[in-house]
């Protein structure tokens, strides 16, 4: 009777250790704890297919209103941001003789100086073009000469995304694309490509295409000229796909698959064909279905313990 239940009492505690060992095998852990074991139902939703690029915002074409003569600013007015239109008087200014008639005749007197002021009539600085001020450089009082910007206009902003060598033939005419800019990460702004120049550019022998970028409705107000943009080329899109993890495809022997619990409940490899590969899930065409489990398998991230080192306020000096 003894030895029964001495026996009865081992069969219970290899039970309990074998379930033991089953949880810990199907809830994340591997023998030495640095592995996350997750199980998946196959769903679905979108995906898209695209080649990231970094680039910047800045004008289709960039004019700087410079003057024609020497002289002095007497009025500005328009500043950055303001839209502007071909023929608009943008400033006015003195030339040097006008500064130097006007300054004598001040000293004469307020009838004397309007006398003078009508009669010696100041020049217009117009605008060449329909656009936008995205420089002032000027301030009213200053003297100025032909080399001097005053303003500089742009007729639209857009975007230049930098593109790899190894993309940029997979880049089209009317691809779409979506801009975010560093300064303002959580919104998103539609847009097209329009054009890809045909020079490339030698950066630490890293060659890359400049592609021209038109922001849908043209640029939102909070696009400043050389804003820092990220850009994604969208390839192709579903709205409706079947959908894995990234992480769950592996290969081997040149196919894909991903691992399913088996008839013993351990993973079993299962191949499948994969589809749009999206940045962070896989489409699958063919080998799952809607529903399924998956397991994915991943390495727990273990932080490095710093070396000790002697000169450590808790280190132990020798012979203690």
């Amino acid at each position: 009777m003894h030895e029964k239940r001495v026996r009865w009492i081992w069969m219970l505690l290899i039970v309990i250790a074998g379930g033991a060992g089953i949880w810990a095998y199907y809830h994340g852990k591997s023998k030495d704890g640095n592995e996350q074991v997750t199980y998946l139902k196959v769903s679905r939703g979108p995906i898209e297919e695209i080649i990231e690029a970094t680039g910047y915002v800045a004008p289709l074409n960039r004019v700087e209103i410079k003057p024609s003569v020497s002289g002095r600013i007497e009025s500005l007015g328009v500043d950055e941001g303001d839209a502007v239109k071909a023929g608009q008087v943008l400033a006015e200014m003195s030339s040097t003789d006008r500064v130097a008639i006007l300054d004598a005749a001040r000293a004469q007197g307020p009838a004397v100086y309007k006398k003078w002021e009508d009669t010696y009539l100041p020049i217009p600085i117009i605008s060449p073009l329909n656009g936008r001020i995205i420089l002032r450089n000027v301030v009213v009082g200053q003297m100025v000469d032909p080399t001097t910007v005053i303003y500089a206009l742009s007729d639209k902003l857009i975007v230049y995304a930098q593109v790899d060598e190894t993309d940029i033939g997979r880049i089209k005419d009317g691809m779409s694309a979506q801009i975010t800019l560093d300064a303002y990460p959580n919104r998103v702004v539609q847009a097209k490509v329009f054009d890809i120049l045909r020079e490339g550019v030698d950066n630490n022998n890293v060659i890359t295409y400049n592609v021209k970028i038109d922001p849908a409705g043209g640029a939102p107000a909070f696009f400043r000229s050389q804003m820092t943009a990220n850009i994604d080329f969208i390839l192709q899109k579903k709205t409706d796909a079947l959908l894995v993890p990234a992480v769950a495809v592996s290969q081997k022997n040149g196919e894909s698959r991903v691992f399913v619990p088996g008839p013993d409940g351990k993973p079993a490899p299962q191949k499948v064909v994969i589809g749009i590969e999206g940045a962070s899930n896989d489409e699958i065409v063919s080998g799952l279905n809607e529903g399924d489990t998956i397991i994915v398998r991943q390495e727990r991230y273990v932080p490095q313990q710093a070396a000790s080192s002697p000169l450590a306020g808790g280190a132990k000096k020798k012979g203690s």
